[in-house]
Parts: structure tokens; C-alpha cells; sequence
């Protein structure tokens, strides 16, 4: 029993950490021609919900991939898509093509930010909590550990949860069209 309430917590601190670094600015806010990673992760979301599959990796009128191309593998297409559908049943001004375009607003903002704290909480914790406690011949104490420090390692809630604030100059970096090798 204590073992499920000590888990409990480990989760709940890194649901805390998550979502408390979630909750600063990012780079290229308010900031055109490219407005930064959040305006890349709406712009998915625009594309994959407006377009049939066939056009997503391609360039065309109403998918320039020099503005935020789709340039991850198709998983993350599909997850973009998912999300897209809930952006257009909250309010579809986040996802029209091509007018959505530099969209940003506090509400926009805490979407995004909750999509990927929906996403940990039904796939990628349970996973660690799942992993942590089948670990054999090994203590609860360190079942617990383990799990604290998975939960808590800086470098996926950053990229995950810091990645909106600390991306690279988007007006600085380049652009390259993806392979169709890949390409469903």
C-alpha cells in the first residue's frame, strides 16, 4: 500500500515540474515571419487537419514547407492530426488554413501546453510506472527512486515542455525539404 502512495507522489512531482516549466514565455512570440517552435507545433496541426495525407510532406500553395514544414516522421503527423480535432471542436480559428498563420493567445497557449501533458499522462507515465515497479530483485525504495529520477530527468521535460521557450532563432535556421523515402 505505502508503495502506491509514495508512486503517487513521485507522480505527482513530475507532473508538477512538467507543468510548471511549461509556463514561461517562448522564443519567437510575437515575433513574424516564423513566431518559433509553438507557431511549428500549431502550424502541424493547421496542415494535417486541412490537407489530405498525400500533401503533408510535399510543397504546394497551401503547404509551404519552408514555413514550418512537416519534417517528423509520420506517428507524429497522426498525433498532430489528433490534436487538431480537439484545437477545431475548441475554437477553429487555431487550425484554418493558411488565416491561423502567427496564431497566439493565452488560450491557444495552455491548449498546446496541455496536449503534451495529456500525452505524458496516458502514454509516458504510466510507462515508467509500469517499467519502475516490474523491475525485479530490486527494493520498493529504489522502485520509487527510479521512477522519481526517470520522471524528473531534465532533458525530456525540457525538450518536451521547455522546447516552446528555448528553441533556436527560427529566422537563423534553415530549412531543407524531407526525403519521400519515409513517407507513407
Amino acid at each position: 500500500m505505502e508503495k502506491w502512495y509514495l508512486m503517487t507522489v513521485v507522480v505527482l512531482i513530475g507532473l508538477t515540474v512538467r507543468w510548471t516549466v511549461s509556463l514561461n514565455s517562448y522564443s519567437g512570440a510575437g515575433k513574424p515571419p516564423m513566431f518559433g517552435d509553438y507557431e511549428a507545433q500549431r502550424h502541424w496541426q493547421e496542415i494535417t487537419f486541412n490537407l489530405p495525407i498525400n500533401q503533408w510532406y510535399f510543397n504546394s500553395s497551401d503547404n509551404n514547407l519552408q514555413y514550418w514544414g512537416l519534417d517528423y516522421p509520420p506517428l507524429t503527423a497522426y498525433h498532430s492530426l489528433l490534436c487538431a480535432y480537439v484545437a477545431k471542436f475548441i475554437n477553429p480559428d487555431w487550425i484554418a488554413l493558411h488565416t491561423s498563420r502567427g496564431y497566439e493567445s493565452q488560450a491557444h497557449k495552455l491548449f498546446m501546453r496541455a496536449t503534451v501533458l495529456i500525452a505524458d499522462l496516458l502514454i509516458y507515465i504510466p510507462a515508467v510506472v509500469l517499467y519502475c515497479c516490474c523491475l525485479k530483485e530490486i527494493s520498493t525504495k529504489k522502485k520509487i527512486a527510479n521512477a522519481l529520477c526517470i520522471l524528473l530527468y531534465p532533458g525530456l521535460i525540457l525538450i518536451d515542455y521547455g522546447h516552446f521557450q528555448k528553441g533556436a532563432n527560427p529566422a537563423s535556421s534553415k530549412k531543407t525539404l524531407p526525403s519521400r523515402s519515409w513517407i507513407i
